[in-house]
């Protein structure tokens, strides 16, 4: 496996495993409502219904978000290279490695610090499109890509 397909499939069970645990503790909210109701009577039950509720929401709003970040990562075609930066790829500039996907938490890889961006992000936008030996600068800082794999 290369260095970049231990990336991808790094993020990828990084994104599987937030949807299971989302998925998990909504079934669980779902599971402790029902529960709720059989043994509970007045305002204090209707309290901790509306709690359950607004908390069931939240985790629905974040599985959604993984959902979608899931997406976005199965359109990737992690063996494949190209000289211009495209969704997916993996560049080194100023020593940084970056990897074209979704924002997602910094891993390390083979001892080497990857920054996942999403390309709407003004440094991915600035990436995309372009090659080896493109320069740029953002917020005072210059940046060359050294390499585009």
């Amino acid at each position: 496996m290369t260095f970049k397909e231990k990336i991808y499939s790094h993020y990828l069970q990084m994104v599987q495993d937030r949807i299971d645990v989302f998925r998990d503790m909504i079934s669980a909210l779902t599971e402790d409502s029902k529960n709720d109701a059989k043994g509970s009577a007045g305002d204090k039950h209707e309290t901790a219904l509306s709690m359950m509720h607004i908390e069931q929401e939240k985790l629905t709003n974040k599985l959604k978000e993984a959902i979608s970040q899931k997406a976005v990562l199965d359109k990737i075609e992690a063996s494949k290279s190209t000289e211009n930066i495209v969704l997916g790829s993996l560049v080194k500039a100023n020593g940084i490695y970056l990897y074209l996907s979704v924002a997602l938490p910094k891993i390390t890889i083979d001892g080497i610090n990857v920054i996942a961006l999403s390309p709407q992000s003004p440094l991915g936008n600035h990436l995309m499109g372009n090659k080896v030996g493109f320069e740029f600068e953002i917020n005072k800082t210059h940046y060359t890509i050294e390499s585009v794999l």
